[in-house]
């Protein structure tokens, strides 16, 4: 038997000599509680019963072994609301908040608040995005799709659990069901797979060994998909239309040039993180 804080103590330490991060024991040891930070705190000097042990040990274990914090404990939070991630979707970060808020800024700026926009999130993954911009303005139309039925059951059932309404879900190939459909749209926003295979060999085996690699490997330079969507984005877009994409550091350059290819009279802008990488490009068509 031991305390609540040697057992932290312990984890920290095992994790730390097999490389991983030493903040994530104290989030598994909540895990393993069921408690918040400061009901952890205030159990500090209890007594863990011996299952509770044996139960956190588990998964110190898994993690040392790169298995992701997020996956074990089976979620992840984004824009203040805790999402269910598992191996089927990517762990959503905190630069694609960014994004979020960057296109509520620029819908509330050339729209109004009270617009009523059709909006969607191409590549869904978990739902994260499509299901913050439906919760942050919920008179949004919001679509999102993705081409894995399994990525989409989460996506639904983030949306069911955070009360973001009426969704609409849809699996298809980037924005092929619209194409067909003749379904336009207000507002387009993506966070593709944008990582180059070669860079496989220098990311972490966290990433490389659990996340799926459909979610984050996009061919030789990491910019299949951003031709294809724009491409398309063309045949989807409304006359007034914002376009928002996530991209890899690098990458905003290349892909500016292919939405001022796609749209020439847009205004097309990239837009740095909070860590001062050019992480998004915008594109305001017909403003």
């Amino acid at each position: 038997m031991c305390k609540v804080f040697e057992a932290l103590k312990w984890a920290s330490s095992y994790l730390k000599e097999h490389g991983r991060e030493e903040y994530a024991a104290e989030l598994l040891l909540r895990h393993s509680l069921q408690v918040s930070r400061s009901e952890m705190l205030v159990k500090f000097r209890e007594d863990m019963e011996e299952e509770q042990v044996e139960s956190f040990k588990k998964l110190i274990y898994l993690h040392s072994e790169g298995q992701p914090v997020q996956y074990i404990i089976g979620q992840e939070e984004f824009y203040g609301r805790a999402f269910n991630v598992n191996k089927e979707v990517l762990i959503p970060r905190p630069e694609t908040e960014e994004l979020v808020h960057s296109a509520l800024a620029r819908i509330d700026k050339l729209f109004g608040g009270n617009a009523p926009i059709k909006l969607v999130d191409v590549g869904t993954g978990s739902g994260a995005i499509a299901v913050s911009m439906k919760l942050e303005n919920p008179s949004f139309q919001v679509t999102a799709t993705d081409l894995y039925e399994v990525s989409l059951a989460i996506a639904k059932k983030n949306a069911d659990n955070l009360g973001a309404g009426d969704i609409e879900f849809v699996q298809g190939d980037l924005l092929q069901p619209f194409i067909a459909q003749g379904k336009t749209f207000d507002v387009v926003l993506s966070n593709p797979p944008y990582i180059p295979e070669k860079d496989i060999a220098t990311m972490s085996d966290v990433v490389t060994e659990h996340e799926p690699h459909r979610a984050l490997f996009a061919g030789e330079d990491g910019l299949v998909l951003y031709k294809r969507l724009c491409e398309e984005l063309p045949h989807v877009v409304n006359e007034k239309a914002i376009i928002g994409f996530e991209v890899g550091a690098g990458q905003s350059n290349a892909v500016a040039n292919l939405l001022e290819v796609a749209f020439p009279q847009a205004k097309v802008e990239v837009q740095y993180d909070i860590n001062g990488k050019d992480r998004m490009v915008f594109a305001e068509v017909g403003f």
